[in-house]
């Protein structure tokens, strides 16, 4: 009797938690069982291997092989088991004697001819893998995946004979390296693209300052798309650990992400709540998650389902989802920017100065129903957008471009971080207290705000959030009537 243990990882949520492939060889009729949770892409591996094994110079064996999944009550998914478990059986029928065998960790979909294919989650694979200091060997075009991961010690191959031969020492495989063009900085659209619009680019500079939620509301053609889709160029940048964070919820959704931006989520109104906030027999990240360190733009905001709308509320106070199932729960993170945009009734011209708008006061009222109160009380500015004339957009006067508004936002952001390690919108009511004093004249002014327009206590400490960033905007130490005021009329358009 033989016996073999390859190590290997599973997904579950943005985990890759350890699997042991324990392989058992004894005497019997020839059969292969797998057990241990596996599921149909994992059952079916048996073929696989069977004939990539074959076709690569080996013999199968013609015994009795028992494939134990461990720990047995975690589900097995994908095709990414099919080279361990050959690895394994290789290795306890004794035609290849390896050395070293437990400092690696095998993943890869086998061809027929012992070709590998690439698997999806490499990235997160490697993050665990090289916090159990191992090394990871696999498909040698997931290598620039996986080499995303600091001090990791990956090797790719093409085909399992290179992963046997590196394993006996008989050819070694090349340690891949980090490629340079990782970094590489991809042209955004610019805010001088924009003409006209003074306050609502203002608005947009503080929120992304702050890392605030904003609502644009407007006629339809006012810019209020092409001011949202400028965001992400004047954000701050991610450090490196906020790049690799978000780069291994991509790797999970096996989808494409271009190392070190920020995400824009734009999202169609015609979406699911499971879309926004993921789900599944197996939970996969949603748009929200898909979203996180970055921005969430819901264009034609009412024209969401409400109750679709109604799943944002939890999220963007906790910045975390929690998808819960029979047996199981799923934490993703879900710290996202919310951008909206919405024309103020169904034709779009409600209170416009030409009066077009034929919509009765009872549509518009419905329509702007959609929105709940609580959903509109949990974002921070509320800008008008209104119509451009002709000379605006005729005009040939130079605008400021992103890199100069980034500056802006660069330093109010690094003064932020330096002073209370993270963001104004991610303060806590206690944390206001310290980061956000005020003097008798801003006290008075917020109470007589809050009186007149009915503020409620979320609303009057998301009104600090803002007046603090507007604050950190011009680098000074303590709010002043100014910085209120123009908080405060971001808060009342609405």
């Amino acid at each position: 009797m033989s016996f073999a243990k390859v190590f290997t990882r599973s997904i579950w949520g943005l985990h890759a938690p350890l699997i042991e492939v324990e392989v058992h060889v004894s005497q019997g009729l020839p059969s292969l069982t797998i057990v241990g949770l596996p599921e149909i892409a994992v059952k079916e591996s048996k073929d696989r291997v069977r004939s990539a094994i074959l076709n690569s110079g080996f013999s199968f064996p013609t015994k009795r092989l028992t494939i134990n999944l461990a720990p047995a009550d975690l589900p097995k998914d994908g095709t990414r088991l099919d080279l361990p478990i050959a690895i394994g059986i290789l290795v306890a029928t004794k035609q290849i004697e390896p050395k070293g065998l437990e400092q690696y960790e095998f993943c890869g979909e086998l061809a027929l001819d012992g070709q590998l294919r690439s698997v999806n989650s490499v990235l997160t694979l490697g993050i665990e893998c090289q916090q159990d200091q191992h090394q990871l060997i696999i498909p040698l075009c997931n290598t620039p995946e996986a080499t995303q991961v600091p001090h990791l010690k990956v090797f790719g191959a093409t085909n399992l004979k290179q992963v046997c031969e590196h394993l006996t020492q008989t050819k070694c495989l090349t340690q891949q390296v980090a490629c340079s063009n990782q970094s590489k900085v991809y042209p955004q659209p610019d805010l001088a693209d924009v003409k006209g619009q003074l306050r609502p680019k203002r608005a947009l500079e503080i929120a992304a300052a702050g890392g605030h939620c904003i609502l644009f509301r407007g006629p339809p053609g006012t810019g209020k798309t092409l001011l949202a889709s400028r965001l992400p160029s004047i954000l701050p940048c991610l450090t490196a650990q906020e790049a690799l964070e978000v780069a291994r919820i991509y790797s999970v959704a096996n989808q494409p992400y271009i190392f070190g931006q920020r995400p824009f989520r734009d999202v169609h109104h015609t979406s699911s709540g499971v879309a926004l906030v993921g789900g599944g027999t197996r939970p996969k990240p949603g748009e929200i998650t898909l979203a996180h360190l970055g921005t969430l733009f819901l264009d034609e905001l009412p024209e969401f389902d409400r109750k679709v709308l109604e799943v944002l509320r939890q999220p963007l106070e906790s910045k975390k989802i929690t998808i819960s199932r029979a047996a199981h729960q799923v934490t993703f993170p879900a710290n996202f920017q919310l951008i909206a945009a919405m024309n103020p009734c169904p034709c779009g011209y409600a209170f416009h100065q030409d009066n077009k708008c034929q919509c009765t006061p009872q549509a518009i009222r419905r329509y702007q129903n959609k929105i709940s109160g609580p959903l509109l009380d949990r974002i921070d500015l509320h800008i008008d957008v209104p119509p451009l004339t002709a000379s605006d957009l005729q005009s040939t006067v130079p605008l400021e471009t992103s890199a100069q508004v980034k500056q802006r936002v660069e330093d109010a952001y690094q003064y932020q971080i330096a002073r209370q390690g993270c963001t104004n919108q991610a303060l806590s009511p206690q944390q206001l207290e310290q980061h956000a004093p005020l003097d008798t004249q801003t006290k008075n002014m917020l109470s007589l705000a809050q009186q007149r327009l009915d503020l409620s206590a979320r609303a009057y400490h998301r009104i600090l959030r803002v007046a603090r960033t507007i604050a950190d905007l011009e680098q000074s130490k303590n709010i002043q009537s100014h910085h209120l005021s123009e908080a405060l009329s971001y808060r009342s358009s609405m």
